[in-house]
């Protein structure tokens, strides 16, 4: 009897188990990760994973892009725009190094991918084999992690703690390099477990309760506060926990070029944008708040500007949940730990209800002062060129704000995010720290793979375009709506500004020539208008906007326009200049 018990236990241990090859490991783990579409580019390393995913085509939607930066950008405004984990396929050699740009972009963004690459056999590695690179240790400085798998036994658990780190605590890229043997080794595969924990990583830092306490007192007792908030709000999913913070505390809120869309711009309490090319108000004020409130938001060089002439006569409460940030740039008076959809609610329940009319007013001032001096003629100009900006303030009036706006790197996107008004978060996908041109094609047909119900429209300058524009071969097949808005001054407009403004106007190789881009989209099968006449501005957008599928729109602007205002390299925020007679 006792003999029968322990054989009957025995039975109950035994776990269920299928032989299955390791590709097909790799489909399991992303459909149990709900992995709804991923993008990629095949070739000999990878081809056993494209093998499996043929047998997973109804769960899982491959977009075949046109270069592998194409689909890690692709990747990247897809975890933008829906808020989970991108993902993208490449093969080894040259597959793998194409995804490095991209890479580098989400790392300093904190953009959540996990990109899986084709390697040679693992009997090959080390022997310079045809398409070999050494892509893990190419990639350590622009991944969280990465890992390299030669065994098809690794692959479920490999997989699981690649997208828990990939999507956990800071946010950010993994890279996964599997040899072309384990991808094709069969093993007894036990089913797949999601990580919810890993011994040497932890994703948020324990919250200091003293400091919240310490921080509530600084804002209570502050007569001058200033809110300066970035893209950890979206991260961390806590837009609504900041916008109760802001109202009860009554603070003026101002957004970095990641941050924008976490509040809506037409918010009481939202000031502007900061940094290099923000709003007057805010840069200046930043340099005579008493105290200075970080919410999610690195300071990076492009809102810092001169470190030694920044914030100094201010206490500063930064909250993030990246201690590395804390004290990296800017020394914090207390330090707040943390996610913020967890510490806001602790500091909201802690400040005083409060308002400063006499503070917000002098935000105020300098709006008028910057309307006056840059804006209006940038909006409304009464020159024979048409500018960025008016194309932009049309482009808002019949979007009403609900769109995502993608933008490349230039001219056009200062001026996309300085004007655009955004009601729902996740609205504004951009290239930060990194500075991509290209970005912004790839990143659109993210974007709407992400958020199929919203309207896209990728804002880009004619250089940026041409660098990713083989894109429009994905467009064409996937058939996806994009709106192409290509806002063209027929320069590399940001290089150009600075040559002119402090290289004595030697333009040096930025004259550049571009092709027909109306013909071009036409020569993919996407329709589209070029225009150069102001009269012309307000239909061809509404032509875009209502155009059944993707269009391209190329509006011809001013050649020797610049952005203003702008805080000249060199200068603290409170030197931000309004027109070129001030440099």
């Amino acid at each position: 009897m006792m003999e029968t018990l322990a054989l009957t236990k025995e039975k109950k241990t035994v776990k269920q188990t299928t032989e299955i090859s390791g590709s097909q490991a790799v489909m399991e783990a992303l459909v149990a990760e709900g992995v709804d579409t991923v993008f990629g580019y095949p070739g000999g390393a990878i081809m056993p994973i494209y093998d499996a995913l043929y047998d997973y085509h109804q769960q899982l939607k491959h977009i075949l892009v046109r270069h592998e930066q194409g689909g890690i950008h692709a990747a990247q405004g897809y975890a933008r725009s829906s808020g989970k984990v991108g993902v993208a396929f490449a093969t080894s050699g040259p597959g793998a190094t194409n995804l490095v740009t991209g890479l580098a972009d989400a790392i300093i963004d904190s953009t959540p991918l996990v990109c899986i690459t084709g390697q040679v056999f693992a009997h090959l590695l080390g022997t310079d084999a045809f398409q070999e690179v050494d892509v893990v240790n190419i990639t350590t400085p622009v991944t969280k992690w990465n890992y390299q798998v030669t065994d098809a036994n690794e692959i479920p658990h490999v997989l699981a703690k690649a997208f828990y780190i990939a999507g956990t605590g800071r946010p950010g890229p993994v890279l996964i390099d599997i040899t072309k043997n384990a991808q094709l080794q069969k093993f007894d595969y036990e089913g797949y477990k999601k990580c919810d924990h890993i011994r040497s990583y932890r994703p948020k830092p324990i919250v200091r309760k003293e400091y919240v306490e310490e921080a509530a007192k600084l804002i209570n007792e502050a007569e001058k506060p200033f809110v300066l908030f970035g893209q950890g709000v979206i991260l961390g999913k806590a837009e609504k926990e900041f916008k109760t913070f802001i109202e009860k505390a009554g603070i003026p809120s101002a957004s970095t070029l990641l941050g924008l869309s976490a509040l809506p711009t037409e918010h009481p309490l939202y000031v502007g944008m900061l940094g290099m090319h923000g709003n007057y108000g805010p840069n200046v004020l930043t340099n005579e708040c008493d105290v200075l409130i970080a919410v999610g938001m690195r300071f990076d060089d492009r809102v810092t500007g001169r470190l030694d002439k920044y914030a100094k006569q201010a206490k500063v409460i930064h909250l993030d949940i990246d201690p590395a940030e804390i004290d990296k740039n800017v020394k914090t008076t207390v330090p707040v730990w943390g996610d913020c959809k967890e510490t806001l609610p602790m500091l909201t329940e802690l400040v005083q209800q409060k308002c400063y009319p006499a503070w917000l007013e002098r935000f105020n001032e300098f709006k008028k002062e910057e309307e006056k001096v840059c804006i209006h003629k940038e909006l409304h100009p009464t020159t024979e060129e048409l500018t960025m900006g008016e194309v932009i303030n049309v482009l808002n009036e019949l979007t009403n704000g609900d769109a995502i706006i993608v933008t490349d790197v230039g001219q056009h996107q200062m001026v996309a995010c300085r004007y655009s008004k955004f009601n729902q978060s996740k609205s504004n996908i951009t290239s930060g720290g990194a500075g991509t041109m290209g970005f912004a094609l790839p990143a659109a047909i993210g974007a709407k793979f992400g958020a199929l119900s919203r309207t896209v429209v990728a804002v880009i300058g004619d250089g940026g375009f041409q660098m990713t524009c083989q894109e429009l071969g994905t467009i064409m097949q996937t058939e996806v709506d994009v709106k192409i808005l290509i806002l063209n001054n027929h320069f590399l407009g940001m290089v150009r500004q600075w040559q002119q403004l402090f290289h004595d106007k030697r333009y040096s190789f930025v004259d550049i020539e571009s092709p027909d881009f109306v013909q071009l989209a036409k020569a993919y099968g996407i329709d589209g208008q070029s225009i150069s006449k102001r009269e012309e501005i307000k239909t061809a957008l509404q032509t875009m906007l209502q155009h059944k599928g993707s269009y391209l729109l190329e509006v011809n602007v001013g050649k020797e326009d610049n952005v203003f205002p702008m805080v000249p390299q060199g200068r603290g925020v409170a030197e931000i200049v309004l027109s070129k007679e001030q440099i």
